[in-house]
């Protein structure tokens, strides 16, 4: 017999928050109590606030989350690193060394849907404010813990991303070949472990829209970034054989690496046959696409030093930009290594709107210009209400 359609909840209407003021969005009347520090969980947190969630992010009195003072550069007196991921919450300054501040801090969780923690493993636990704990009271709570190795036999190690870059496998698969193992440039496992807790969160908050179960939800950097490892793990799994750093070159496809050009370099991705004829006819070499070294991805990754050979002849007779119009306009895959500010101003012309600015509530100060919220929804989009907090405080 198929199921009863269920009648779908009315849309969410503004609900008052824990500072006095409105909220709205997908994910308005969710509260957060965000006890995470430096990235992978602020980072979750924000994406979540941006969508309508109220977070109040719990801080220690010496200062606060440690990116508050990871400067230079500063922003009128704040450190940009704690910017990026900090805007839509207030702050509350805690101490949970003491009675007092334990205390409060399960007032405030009581009052809360969601509790994220980054700590390590058994410092919330010795706080009182462990799942168990807490659930114990609230079966309907949603709590999110982030780590670096996991609750078991890694529990004891300190997650850094710079660390788990090195163990997890990335370093090794990032640079030139025989070079130095190279990091990635920015913190990729927080921010994909950031990732992964939001995403983990709004599963458990659909769960309890069911069924009104909470639960625990538990997230790792060494896990995530394996996942993330995507073809590269898979090709470890299925064949035994460990990828090796290959610099800008792919595995598996050919080209699908960073050639030169007359000024500077350019990304060609033509990552098929039909793309790779585009390619050729367009640099006026119709005959690459027949010869038998270039006949299939297969037969060009096998011959990859020839084929780029025979590209980069004619690729250094023009500008980087000239071949990304040329090329762009033949439908092939391919853009100029740009820096962060050229890749601002491509999104700005594309219409993407990648910059926003967040009122402050210091007197006098600026507005704080932060990237956009990488999700679009049509019904329910993003809002950025406030700049990230001061210390104890509103923005």
């Amino acid at each position: 017999m198929p199921a009863s359609p269920r009648t779908p909840p009315p849309p969410p209407s503004p609900s008052p928050s824990l500072d006095g003021g409105c909220t709205q969005g997908a994910l308005a009347g969710v509260r957060i109590a965000d006890f995470g520090r430096v990235l992978a969980a602020p980072y979750a947190t924000m994406l979540l606030a941006d969508l309508g969630a109220e977070v109040v992010k719990l801080e220690r009195p010496d200062g606060g989350d440690e990116t508050r003072s990871w400067g230079p550069p500063w922003s009128d007196g704040e450190a940009t690193y704690f910017l990026a991921v900090n805007r839509n919450k207030t702050s509350r300054v805690l101490d949970l060394g003491t009675t007092e501040g334990r205390s409060a801090a399960q007032e405030l969780v009581a009052g809360c849907d969601v509790v994220v923690q980054n700590f390590r493993t058994g410092t919330m636990e010795r706080f009182g404010l462990g799942y168990e704990q807490l659930a114990a009271a609230r079966p309907d709570l949603i709590y999110c813990s982030v780590t670096g190795f996991g609750p078991h036999a890694g529990a004891d190690l300190p997650g850094y991303d710079l660390v788990l870059q090195a163990v997890g496998g990335l370093m090794s698969v990032t640079g030139a070949p025989g070079a130095e193992p190279t990091k990635v440039g920015v913190a990729l496992v927080d921010v994909v472990t950031g990732l992964h807790a939001a995403l983990g969160i709004l599963a458990a908050l659909r769960h309890r829209d069911r069924t009104g179960q909470g639960q625990h939800v538990e997230v790792n950097l060494l896990s995530s970034l394996l996942s993330a490892l995507t073809n590269q793990a898979s090709a470890y799994l299925a064949t035994g054989e460990v990828p090796q750093a290959m610099g800008n070159r792919h595995p598996s496809i050919a080209p699908y690496e960073v050639l030169r050009a007359a000024d500077r370099p350019i990304a060609v991705a033509a990552a098929n046959d039909r793309l790779f004829e585009r390619l050729v006819t367009r640099l006026g070499r119709d005959e690459l696409a027949n010869d038998p070294r270039f006949a299939g991805n297969t037969d060009r990754v096998a011959h990859r030093d020839e084929l780029v050979a025979e590209l980069e002849s004619v690729l250094l007779t023009q500008t980087a930009d000239h071949w990304f119009t040329e090329l762009s306009a033949a439908g092939v895959p391919c853009g100029p290594i740009n820096d962060i500010s050229q890749a601002f101003a491509l999104a700005e012309r594309l219409g993407l709107a990648p910059v926003v600015e967040t009122p402050s509530g210091s007197p006098g100060a600026s507005p704080v210009r932060t990237v956009a919220h990488p999700v679009t929804l049509s019904a329910t989009p993003a809002t950025y209400h406030c700049a990230p907090p001061r210390l104890g405080g509103p923005a």
